[in-house]
């Protein structure tokens, strides 16, 4: 009776090297990591693919925004009637009308020599303003909105730049009016400036602003920045009546109207 040889061993019982079976281990390793280097380069693949496409997208985006300045009714940049819910002072409703619209233009003599350097580095591609009154008629805000030649890094950099130094607490940066002649922000001048704010984005090429003042055109000896203005513990005339709500709350309801229109033109159907 005999038995059949145990695997890797000899007819005197030695072990034996196993030359076919190496061969296949070293084989199934080979294809194993073949598999797992391509699984992995697939999924690398995939992720760059998906990556490209998501800052394809952004970049589509950020291209549209920069010319909403000639393809979108002026209307829906700078509605007729803009309604801000909870924008006034203690959370007060607000209703701002729009009393005149600025010709496009460029950016020369449209703002103060300070506030057009440090706006510089990003150019100026155009610049659209327009003037509201509140429901009162107390009040007058211009709010603007800039289209710079910058690309996403410069813009940025000068978000950054205005953060870090704050650049939008300065008097001496702040935007100019738009005083409309024959309405009632016809002596909203540069001395009637009273609280303004700026907000440079950084998914499109446009730095949004208002600046606001009374509509009887009194002067105003110590502008005040928005937030300064609008603080719980603010006393200041400017602060009680509102103004520093006026600026930002404004230019934040612009701003939100013009990402919508953004993200409209860019969207894509499912």
């Amino acid at each position: 009776m005999s038995f059949g040889q145990p695997e890797g061993y000899d007819e005197r019982a030695r072990p034996r090297v196993l030359r076919g079976r190496g061969r296949l281990r070293a084989v199934g390793v080979a294809v194993c990591l073949v598999l797992g280097l391509g699984l992995i380069g697939g999924a690398a693949t995939g992720s760059w693919l998906v990556g490209d496409s998501a800052a394809a997208g952004s970049g589509d985006a950020f291209a549209a925004a920069a010319e909403m300045w000639h393809g979108v009714p002026v209307d829906q940049l700078f509605p007729p009637t803009v309604e801000g819910q909870g924008a006034g002072p203690g959370g007060a409703d607000r209703t701002w009308t729009r009393i005149a619209v600025a010709p496009d233009s460029g950016c020369k003599d449209a703002f103060d020599p300070l506030l057009r350097k440090a706006l510089a580095p990003v150019g100026c591609r155009r610049l659209l303003r327009a003037t509201y009154t509140d429901a009162t008629q107390s009040y007058v805000t211009t709010v603007g909105l800039l289209f710079t030649k910058a690309d996403a890094a410069g813009m940025t950099a000068l978000d950054t730049r205005f953060g870090k130094e704050k650049l939008g607490d300065r008097s001496d940066l702040m935007p100019r009016t738009y005083a409309a002649k024959n309405t009632v922000a016809a002596a909203f001048g540069r001395k009637q400036r009273a609280s303004w704010a700026v907000s440079v984005l950084t998914d499109a090429p446009v730095v949004a602003f208002a600046v606001s003042g009374w509509a009887d055109g009194r002067g105003v000896d110590e502008p005040e920045p928005a937030e300064k203005a609008m603080a719980s513990d603010a006393t200041t005339d400017i602060a009680q009546a509102g103004l520093g709500h006026e600026a930002q709350g404004l230019a934040d309801r612009i701003e939100r109207g013009f990402r919508k229109t953004v993200s409209s033109a860019t969207e894509k159907p499912s």
